[in-house]
């Protein structure tokens, strides 16, 4: 089992959990939030978790409200935001932190794995260690290992993005 996978964090109804559930399975781990600009992106998340599905793809999203209090609602009040208004099917889970200071575990993890995030092509150098901002993405591959970091405003669909997916799904777990 990988580190990532040994790291405990709460499912949306308080159960706890790992990303040992998904096991063998590609994961994009995003820090979601329901009241930011990038929301949007909820869309074409749930659009790449049904493209992917049935070859072992999942998204899963972890509220954060670190910047601009941008999610302060309960596990509950973010569930129902999420499948009204974006009809998410993905996993999203318990509110956690993601900035420094209090950072989750699991994100320190992810971090330490993948230290810069990928910007939009033109947009800049390589982002820092630090989450820049809700909606930013780690790809974990099958064998539990993050293998790709993408800014916030790299947007799901973005051939960055797809292209990374589709490479990770090809490959088998070591």
């Amino acid at each position: 089992m990988s580190e990532l996978a040994r790291i405990p964090f709460r499912r949306a109804d308080g159960s706890t959990t790992s990303l040992a559930e998904h096991e063998g399975n590609v994961v994009l781990i995003v820090n979601v939030a329901s009241a930011c600009g990038l929301t949007p992106q909820y869309t074409a998340l749930q659009a790449l978790h049904e493209r992917y599905r049935a070859r072992g793809f999942t998204v899963v999203g972890f509220p954060c409200n670190d910047f601009g209090a941008q999610e302060p609602g309960t596990a509950e009040e973010i569930h129902e935001f999420c499948t009204v208004k974006y009809g998410v099917q993905f996993p999203v889970v318990e509110k956690i932190a993601v900035a420094p200071g209090n950072r989750h575990p699991l994100y320190r993890e992810l971090i330490a794995q993948q230290p810069h995030a990928q910007p939009l092509p033109g947009a800049g150098a390589e982002r820092g260690e630090d989450i820049a901002w809700n909606f930013e993405k780690f790809l974990v591959d099958r064998g539990g290992r993050a293998i790709a970091r993408f800014a916030p405003d790299v947007p799901p669909d973005h051939a960055l993005v797809t292209s990374a997916i589709e490479a990770a799904l090809a490959r088998q777990s070591s």
